[in-house]
């Protein structure tokens, strides 16, 4: 079989910077480190951290009083922080800085009085801390349906901000159709979404004209994830959505199969690495990687973490 490497692939900055966050906290910091959820969907990292120290929670409840907290990539509602400080922990906040943005975005639209509309997945982790970095109650949708039946107290006061981990394709009907019935809506542009999950999908739709096969290295709770799998299967083409390379089966390989790989933006390559060394064992013939935008994104580390690593 050919295999053709989709780029860019794998992590971002957003989450390079939470994983770093967490390392650095271990060597700082007395253990037991604890984290907040999982700090980004991928089991191989957060066992990788597990193994250094980390605990990884799933309630402030089970972090002991005064210890140190880290808040995953994905965000939380501000209860979580006034919680956490009435715990006096010492709180490390590794929230992707896009999802900061998106937090700030709808607080400023809370104080101008707008009816806000998360367009996400309701109880997805980031959505839920969105949800909860404002008082007023706020509407989460994410299909067509949704945008028809929605009812609203004034059509005229409407604000939206997005799920960073959705694309510009993702939200691009269900924005026009928001738009479409109500007219003077307020929202972000689009550049504001994440450049990384529109990125890895741009470069999956690329690699559908060249491959029969595609295989997205990454995490089933994973929104990022499981919408490259969807990428991959709107364009025909038989797709997987695997953890590691324990997930491969050789019953999806016929001959002559032209098979693209791409990872999901918290998958590390490593994971790309064991997948690539099992399908060598199935007679692969060459390896190449598509030509692609090559990311140069990096985001600060908070500043309480530097200069002592």
């Amino acid at each position: 079989m050919d295999i053709i490497l989709a780029q860019p692939r794998g992590f971002c900055a957003g989450v390079v910077r939470a994983i770093e966050i967490v390392e650095r906290a271990l060597h700082i910091y007395p253990h037991p480190v604890y984290v907040l959820h999982e700090i980004v969907h991928n089991s191989y990292v957060v066992n990788n951290l597990r193994e250094r120290g980390a605990v990884f929670v799933e309630s402030l409840d089970d972090v002991p009083l005064g210890a140190t907290c880290i808040f995953s990539a994905h965000g939380v509602a501000t209860t979580i922080v006034t919680k956490a400080e009435q715990r006096q922990l010492h709180i490390i906040d590794a929230t992707c800085p896009l999802v900061t943005k998106v937090h700030s975005q709808a607080q400023r639209f809370e104080q101008q009085e707008f009816e806000l509309i998360i367009i996400g997945h309701a109880g997805h982790p980031e959505v839920e801390g969105t949800r909860g970095c404002v008082n007023s109650a706020v509407h989460v949708l994410c299909t067509l349906e949704e945008v028809r039946q929605l009812k609203v107290k004034n059509p005229h006061r409407l604000a939206y901000v997005t799920q960073t981990t959705l694309s510009v394709d993702d939200t691009y009907e269900v924005i026009a159709e928001l738009i479409k019935r109500f007219p003077t809506i307020q929202g972000p542009s689009v550049n504001d979404i994440c450049y990384a999950t529109q990125n890895r999908q741009n470069a999956v739709r690329q690699l559908a004209a060249k491959i029969n096969i595609l295989l997205v290295v990454g995490a089933h709770n994973s929104s990022n994830s499981n919408r490259l799998r969807e990428v991959g299967e709107q364009t025909k083409i038989a797709s997987y959505l695997i953890e590691n390379e324990t997930d491969l089966q050789r019953n999806w390989f016929g001959e002559n199969a032209i098979v693209g790989i791409t990872a999901a933006a918290s998958a590390p390559e490593i994971l790309i690495n064991q997948v690539l060394k099992r399908l060598s064992e199935w007679k692969v013939t060459h390896i190449t990687e598509m030509p692609g935008k090559r990311e140069t994104t990096e985001f600060k580390i908070p500043v309480k973490l530097i200069g002592d690593h």
